[in-house]
């Protein structure tokens, strides 16, 4: 039995949904099979986020997505090297 930690009941509250969606992409950057450098690099990108959701949730949910969306790569930011 999961100990209650107010995140696995849904909610309609942008705290808790933001909460809940740091609390998986965390999971997601724990188990991907990375260097422990890069780990390192997205581990301490998350707790960026996280501290900034302290302070503005609008913010940290949009770096969030962000973070999703390179995880998933489908970023549109060019690499270096890739600028036109």
């Amino acid at each position: 039995m999961a100990a209650e930690d107010g995140l696995t009941r849904p909610e309609d509250e942008p705290e808790a949904e933001l909460a809940r969606r740091l609390r998986d992409t965390q999971r997601r950057v724990r188990d991907l099979p990375v260097t422990g450098e890069e780990r390192e690099r997205l581990a301490r990108r998350l707790l960026a986020i996280c501290d900034v959701a302290k302070r503005d949730i609008p913010h940290a949910t949009t770096r969030l997505d962000s973070l999703i969306a390179f995880l998933d790569g489908e970023f549109d930011t060019p690499s270096s090297g890739e600028f036109t």
